[in-house]
């Protein structure tokens, strides 16, 4: 049960980040429950802004995700009869409209959510000094992952390094109360009405964006959009593990960017999982255990935040990666989807094309860059950085240190995915392929995993010139796996 209110300040600020929704939402709670008027803000940061390029899904989607949080705010403070209310959102840079709007609002504290990304954690803490030269305290709540920071550790007091067993002491320490949401709605009549000089949700162009594709793409936006997918996900997640794995299929949740964003509280969708869990439903144990591996990719990088531009295991940092001329054609040939390998370049269209990759295929992609094509998987991070929706410092990561086997509970470095088994494996009809590369459609189903080991004539009768309208292999699989055992092999060394 809540605590009695006392409301000891008289005006707060909630700062919206990687939180973009009013339900379920840590800081606002926090902040209705200690002040008599709240407001809040969205900073389109200028520092986080500025390099992107001028037309970025994620800017639109966060822009529209915004017009949704503003109506939701806009109704929870017309329920308890205050009229007016409604989001600020600023277009500068963090350390100054903060400060800024604290100061013309006349609060005494500003509420935000944690995010333990290193630039974050140092903008913050720049953040903090700002506001308290003011007279403003900064305060900040645990709200993006289930379990954070040193909230799961092992029987000694340290970060756990494998997922499993950390998994299982994640489970046992899930009771309900980490799973229970935070009921904003029951003191909104805190919020106060948004003052005539600050401003709403600009449109994408007074940000200096463009319009993407994004209205075209299969991707809700807002809290309400999260909603949509939630449900629709829950009629078939008891097959999930029998789906999820085959990206022609509708397997996935496709919430991870609103998970990236907020839009969705991670406490209600683990809460979903772990119930159908409980009740016997193997795909919601399954979609629980990607829910955990998120919050476990997120402790690493609090605990070990040196990953952000290394491996966690430092011997991985001593591997000799392909460079020059060369290394930058078949870094070009990936990027474009131009390696003769049709599952390869299937999934790097489709990421270059909607923002998204299915799952498996970020594992196939990411092991084909560094284990055949031998390239850092640094620039297949930064790559992913750029391009993804639900692109995640920590999970992003994550998932490039587990292909490139330098990473915390990563496959062994003499695992080397197939492209062409994985391929015949999850994509065995060709469905994905052909979606993505049409210039393979005629090709059968048997042919189209490797159209270099067809005859001519099926070529032909297919309409497909290797080297022409699709690319003959720029490796050889086998000859680059050897390759990579090679490169690898430097990691037996241990240092003296």
């Amino acid at each position: 049960m809540d605590k009695p209110l006392d409301r000891p300040l008289h005006r707060a600020l909630v700062w919206l980040r990687r939180d973009l929704r009013v339900d379920d939402h840590a800081a606002l709670y926090h902040a209705l429950r200690s002040a008599r008027q709240v407001w809040c803000v969205f900073v389109f940061d200028r520092d986080i802004l500025d390099p992107l390029p001028r037309s970025d899904r994620r800017v639109e989607f966060i822009r529209d995700s915004l017009v949704g949080v503003d109506a939701e705010l806009q109704a929870l403070a017309a329920s308890h009869g205050i009229e007016g209310a409604g989001l600020i959102v600023r277009h500068g840079r963090v350390d100054v409209e903060i400060p800024a709007l604290a100061a013309a609002l006349g609060v005494q504290a500003v509420y935000a959510n944690h995010d333990d990304e290193p630039a974050a954690l140092a903008r913050d803490a720049r953040l903090r000094g700002l506001l308290a030269h003011a007279g403003v305290v900064l305060h900040t709540s645990k709200d993006h992952v289930v379990f954070e920071r040193k909230e799961v550790l092992t029987q000694a007091g340290g970060a756990f390094s494998v997922f499993t067993p950390y998994k299982n002491a994640w489970l046992k320490r899930c009771e309900p109360f980490y799973l229970k949401g935070y009921p904003v709605a029951r003191h909104a009549s805190a919020l106060a009405p948004r003052p005539a000089n600050q401003a709403g949700v600009p449109s994408l162009q007074a940000i200096g964006f463009e319009a993407t594709n994004l209205h075209q793409l299969r991707l809700p936006s807002g809290p309400a959009g999260a909603q949509e997918l939630l449900a629709d996900f829950l009629d078939r997640i008891d097959r999930y593990q029998e789906t999820r794995n085959f990206p022609a299929v509708k397997g996935p949740s496709y919430l991870s960017t609103h998970l990236r964003f907020g839009t969705v509280s991670i406490r209600q969708l683990a809460r979903a999982a772990h119930e159908r869990s409980v009740a016997g439903s193997h795909g919601a144990e399954v979609w629980l255990s990607e829910l955990v591996w998120r919050d476990f990719y997120h402790q690493v990088l609090h605990h070990h935040p040196h990953v952000v531009t290394g491996a966690f295991k430092p011997e991985y940092d001593r591997i000799k990666w392909e460079h020059g001329k060369h290394a930058d054609a078949l870094f070009a040939a990936w990027c474009e989807g131009r390696t003769g390998y049709p599952l390869v370049d299937a999934a790097m269209h489709q990421i270059n094309t909607t923002g998204y990759m299915h799952n498996r295929l970020r594992m196939v992609v990411a092991s084909f860059l560094t284990k055949d094509l031998g390239i850092d998987w640094r620039r297949g991070e930064a790559y992913f950085a750029l391009h993804l929706n639900d692109f995640d410092l920590a999970a992003n990561n994550g998932g490039w240190q587990w292909a490139a086997s330098s990473g915390c509970d990563a496959q062994p470095y003499f695992r080397i995915f197939n492209p062409v088994n994985q391929s015949e494996k999850f994509d065995p009809d060709g469905r994905f392929i052909r979606r993505y590369l049409p210039q393979l459609a005629a090709l059968p189903d048997k042919l189209i995993h490797a159209p270099w080991q067809a005859r001519p004539v099926d070529l032909a009768a297919a309409g497909v010139t290797l080297g022409g309208n699709y690319p003959a292999p720029v490796v050889d699989h086998g000859a680059a796996r050897m390759r990579t055992l090679e490169r690898y092999a430097v990691v037996k060394a241990r240092s003296a």
